[in-house]
């Protein structure tokens, strides 16, 4: 039907036919301005994993010797055949996502990958296909939107290079022409690994905290040497729970709420109150305090916002112990709406109104929870007797992820300082352990090591209840930087104690074995 004018308003636009418009091929460049952080992209990658029903995720900073040249992501997910593939690299080609999928936009990979890469490559398997693989070159794809194919035995190649991974399925992405890679300079590297490898694991154990609880799920960061794939850094991702607090901070909580938000129905919230002054890393170590006091929401389980009220009221310090946790609705609405790049949620006014008239069973209200949350910070505070930790260099390689983790728990860390590494050497059968405090390392003498393993296979993170106690003692041989005698001949007392200790270790172990 044409349209007639007229003076009177039209309520529908009128139409006179539609042509396809598709997207300039310049579109490309968008996507490397999402403002994805480096740990967010690497998140996001790791989302497909976990969509894709993987059990192992590694992550992989590929270095020859000081230069850092590509990083990848290697799961045993169920794999992509050559039209899966197709699918993943065009944007927004998946047009469909189950209930409970972590995907939601279909740019994330091109997006998180784009942002931080001028290339992308994506190889996968399956149990009935073989290897194959895509690239997408950021300069190429701005022209016509190409993509290249991978050849066919290079993908066989890298898949069994990490077959320790991937066995009948997987996939791997690989980023090239890091730009973040490209600004470390020389004799940096090590500095940037361990900057970079602390970020991401604090934010993937945070965000995919829930995950990494499940038996049988792991995530690993790597540093992989490419010349003799020796690996040089390994480390397992533990999970960081933001209500993971060992006492509560006021009886009776947490406490389950209700609030009835229009468009959405009943919401539940489970509001906790976290001890004051906790040193524990999933209270302190996940940014400021007052940007992670609100809510913590989540949607399938993966955490999408970490602290933020949501323009419900301002952050104040006496609300630094409230944190409330909330999982989203599977089904679609109006009210909650995710970010792109999965680090926030935009909610509607309906969601405040329906905090006014939020109480838990008993008929406890939101306001007064708030309320208690600030009573325990006020009350803490007016004590004025704190035993305060003297900040320590934090510990770096050769400890255990858990011993780590929980040495950054009871000792607050010093910002900026090269970690505290644990090696071992060759050394003078008269000495157990030297210092190297420029070097920031600990050697500890190969030829004892067996009285700290016994049968087991030796590995990095080994012995670590020596590391432990050795950390705990020379710590502050490093902070304190230049030697006195004092402190040489504390370490002189320290060597000949565990040499002879060791020695008696080592000739039980040869009795038994006789």
């Amino acid at each position: 039907m044409s349209y007639e004018p007229s003076p009177d308003w039209q309520y529908e636009v009128p139409t006179s036919g539609s042509k396809r418009l598709p997207p300039a091929a310049r579109y490309v460049q968008s996507l490397t301005h999402q403002g994805y952080g480096f740990e967010a992209a690497i998140a996001d990658l790791v989302d497909n994993s976990i969509d894709a029903g993987a059990t192992k995720v590694v992550i992989s900073f590929l270095r020859d010797h000081d230069r850092l040249v590509s990083l990848i992501v290697v799961d045993d997910g169920r794999g992509m055949d050559e039209t899966g593939l197709d699918v993943a690299m065009t944007v927004g080609g998946r047009t469909e996502y189950a209930a409970s999928a972590l995907g939601h936009f279909g740019a994330g990979l091109k997006a998180a990958s784009l942002s931080h890469a001028d290339s992308l490559t994506l190889i996968s398997r399956t149990k009935r296909s073989p290897s194959a693989g895509r690239r997408w070159r950021t300069a190429a794809a701005q022209e016509d939107f190409s993509c290249d194919i991978v050849d066919a035995r290079y993908c066989q190649d890298l898949v069994d290079r990490y077959d320790g991974i991937i066995e009948w399925h997987g996939t791997i992405v690989r980023w090239d022409g890091v730009r973040a890679f490209e600004t470390v300079t020389a004799g940096q590297t090590d500095r940037f690994l361990n900057e970079a490898i602390e970020k991401l694991e604090t934010h993937l154990g945070l965000y995919l905290h829930r995950f990494l609880t499940r038996d049988g799920f792991h995530i690993d960061i790597v540093v992989e040497d490419v010349p003799t794939r020796d690996e040089l850094d390994h480390r397992g991702i533990e999970p960081i729970d933001p209500f993971g607090y060992r006492v509560t901070g006021r009886p009776g909580y947490p406490k389950v709420f209700t609030a009835p938000v229009e468009g959405v129905g009943d919401v539940r919230m489970t509001g906790h109150i976290w001890p004051p002054k906790s040193p524990l890393v999933a209270y302190r170590g996940i940014g400021p305090l007052a940007d992670r006091q609100g809510f913590y929401i989540y949607r399938n389980d993966r955490l999408v916002q970490a602290g933020g009220w949501n323009g419900t009221r301002s952050a104040e310090a006496h609300h630094n112990l409230a944190r409330i946790a909330i999982d989203l609705p599977s089904e679609a609405n109006d009210v909650f709406s995710l970010t792109v790049k999965k680090d926030g949620v935009n909610v509607t006014p309906s969601f405040a109104r329906g905090l006014e008239k939020t109480v838990d069973a008993s008929g406890h209200t939101f306001a007064a929870y708030l309320q208690d949350a600030e009573t325990v910070y006020r009350e803490a505070a007016r004590r004025s007797t704190e035993v305060k930790r003297t900040e320590v260099i934090p510990p770096g390689k050769g400890i255990d992820p858990k011993l780590k983790r929980t040495l950054r728990d009871e000792l607050p860390q010093l910002e900026g300082e090269d970690p505290i590494t644990f090696r071992w050497e060759s050394m003078p059968p008269e000495t157990f352990f030297s210092i190297d405090r420029d070097e920031h390392v600990v050697r500890l003498n190969k030829e004892y090591r067996p009285a700290f393993n016994g049968d087991r296979r030796a590995g990095s993170n080994d012995a670590p209840v020596l590391k432990g106690l050795l950390y705990l003692l020379l710590e502050k041989n490093f902070r304190m930087g230049r030697s006195s005698a004092q402190r040489d001949d504390e370490m002189a007392l320290w060597n000949s104690v565990l040499i002879t200790a060791a020695r008696c270790e080592m000739a039980r172990y040869e009795t038994d074995a006789g």
